[in-house]
């Protein structure tokens, strides 16, 4: 079984790619379906926290089937934001890099360490 400290995005978008060729779904994955796809399962995720407290949260992720369930979600939400990039030749690691040295500029540690307080709030 693949773990994440021995793969490679490139990896995952070729793996991904196959998939996809191979059932010729190219015609269904637009930038849009791609996203909707997206935003639904995130959502689908979400539900799993519905109305529940950080203590109803944590017992939630120590039962194997639910956390399975989680996991499940989780890989769907990473399968469409892979296939877009893949689609889309988005290189994943330029742009959270390029992203990463925004947030630093938006979030300076002297400022937001220890705050959950938005940039535009400091």
């Amino acid at each position: 079984m693949a773990k994440d400290q021995e793969t490679k995005i490139h990896e995952l978008k070729d793996k991904i790619k196959k998939f996809c060729d191979d059932r010729e779904w190219d015609q269904f994955h637009g930038a849009k379906e791609l996203a909707t796809a997206l935003i639904i399962e995130s959502a689908e995720l979400l539900e799993h926290f519905r109305w529940k407290n950080e203590k109803e949260v944590e017992q939630l992720l120590k039962d194997e089937n639910k956390r399975e369930e989680i996991g499940d979600e989780m890989a769907d939400i990473l399968y469409f934001l892979i296939r877009m990039a893949q689609k889309y030749d988005i290189d994943l690691s330029e742009a959270l890099e390029r992203k990463m040295k925004k947030n630093d500029k938006k979030y300076p540690v002297e400022k937001a360490k220890g705050s959950s307080k938005k940039y535009n709030e400091f």
